[in-house]
């Protein structure tokens, strides 16, 4: 979108039409199954349906649902209850609208991947059902929401949801002045032709050490948390002797365990962060294994498996606050009952009463295994990556205003997951960090690098300035 920008055109003029387009139709049906005015979640259930005459892959399809948003800081979360697809297969995340109108500002983008599979002509995804609700919980108000129906209870074509393949409108009017148009390729058709800097402002770590209290760890800039405090469950102790670091494959692993018996006392968690704050715009990468079963005893606990960097909250609403977020939770949590990958970018919150203003994508399906985690931010976009594939887009209000520590951490979010006594461990391992300041590279783009550190038998370094 910067090519088009910067050329004074606009982008979909750039954009070619895939040669099947002229062949393509797709239809949208909507239902609702919470008609008030006022709800506790909006529930619009949703199926598309083919009516062209060639085959679709759904995982280039979006469909937008148009909303109001209660309050100028609210934030909401997608869920799906049930889907013919299946839930895994459907994504959600939220934007807002260039330009408001007075029944929607903002809206909620539905996504499909691979795993959906297609639609032969004249075929449907059968039932979606949907639902979204305030972060907090608040109630929300849907009698004002462009795309809400409420007398519309069993499924009909309707036109105030727009649905799109490949960023072409297929289907439906969206709110005056606000029609989606054809993003941009990610990555660019054409590559940039600035190779990334690999003598800019860079930090690398292999995780080469001999345990959390080698002194290279905090000569190489990193702090092991101990003591007390959150976030996680209160009394829970974060213990620096379950950071270790050992050989595998090759490489030195870096494992954060977390153990619990079931109760505050008998949990230890893991924390690793960086001691300055001073990462902004650039990009973030890091290797991470996520585990899915406990190493040790009985599976059910709600766990936290993370890869972040963040401002701390220096008070409620703190405008200078601000987090970029992988968080797996592999047994649930936070209302959820299965595998579910979070990334979040926030703004600002509040704890009494709590307030959240931030935007997420996610993911319900299991991540356990080795993945390669990348953010990218520019003063336009995050971009959040999992091995190799785009999985969330976020933007302004969420972009970082200040400088950032990058963190790992492995906490419990409560103790309602498994609540027997007998002890167990999870473990949640990273084989490498890297940052590049300032500099927009792709996922590619950062295992070239990393494969160059390793190379040249590069196992630390920190060219980062003081933020």
């Amino acid at each position: 979108m910067a090519l088009c920008t910067s050329a004074g055109l606009a982008c979909a003029a750039l954009t070619a039409m895939p040669a099947s387009a002229a062949q393509d139709s797709l239809s949208a049906q909507y239902r609702t199954s919470a008609t008030g005015a006022t709800a506790d979640q909006s529930e619009p259930w949703l199926k598309v349906t083919n009516t062209g005459s060639t085959t679709v892959p759904l995982s280039g399809v979006t469909v937008r649902y148009y909303f109001k948003a209660d309050t100028a800081d609210s934030s909401y979360r997608f869920a799906c209850s049930w889907a013919v697809k299946g839930c895994a297969n459907i994504t959600g995340t939220f934007g807002t609208l260039a330009h408001p109108t007075a029944t929607a500002d903002r809206y909620l983008e539905v996504g499909f991947t691979a795993g959906a599979g297609s639609l032969a002509p004249g075929a449907d995804t059968s039932d979606m059902q949907l639902r979204f609700y305030r972060s907090n919980w608040a109630t929300l108000r849907q009698s004002d929401d462009y795309s809400f129906n409420g007398a519309q209870t069993s499924y009909a074509n309707w036109s105030k949801i727009t649905v799109q393949r490949n960023g072409a409108v297929l289907w439906g009017t969206a709110p005056a002045g606000n029609d989606p148009t054809p993003p941009p390729t990610d990555p660019p058709t054409t590559p940039p032709t600035t190779p990334p800097n690999g003598n800019g402002p860079a930090l690398f770590d292999d995780f080469n050490y001999t345990s959390s209290s080698d002194p290279l760890v905090q000569q190489h800039g990193w702090t092991v948390k101990s003591g007390q405090g959150g976030p996680g469950v209160p009394g829970a102790t974060w213990s620096p002797q379950d950071v270790t670091f050992a050989p595998e494959n090759g490489n030195s692993i870096m494992n954060l365990k977390l153990t619990t018996d079931g109760t505050a006392a008998g949990t230890k968690e893991t924390e690793i962060q960086t001691t300055a704050r001073k990462f902004r715009n650039g990009t973030y990468a890091a290797r991470v294994k996520f585990n899915d079963t406990p190493a040790t005893g009985p599976d059910g606990d709600h766990v936290n498996q993370t890869f972040f960097a963040f401002t701390p909250l220096a008070h409620d609403m703190d405008p200078d606050y601000g987090e970029l977020d992988f968080e797996y939770l592999p047994n649930g949590g936070w209302g959820e009952t299965g595998n579910i990958m979070y990334t979040t970018s926030w703004e600002t919150y509040q704890n009494d009463p709590w307030n959240a203003v931030n935007t997420h994508t996610e993911s319900r399906q299991s991540y356990d295994g080795w993945h390669d985690l990348v953010i990218t931010v520019d003063n336009t976009n995050i971009k959040y990556y999992i091995d190799g594939q785009l999985f969330g887009t976020h933007g302004e209000p969420y972009l970082p205003e200040t400088p950032m520590f990058i963190d790992f951490n492995h906490w419990l979010i409560d103790l309602a997951g498994q609540t027997g006594s007998t002890p167990r461990s999870y473990n949640e391992k990273v084989d490498y960090v890297y940052f590049a300041k300032d500099q927009v590279l792709s996922p590619a783009q950062v295992q070239a690098q990393v494969a160059a550190y390793r190379a040249a038998h590069v196992t630390q370094v920190d060219t980062v300035p003081a933020g």
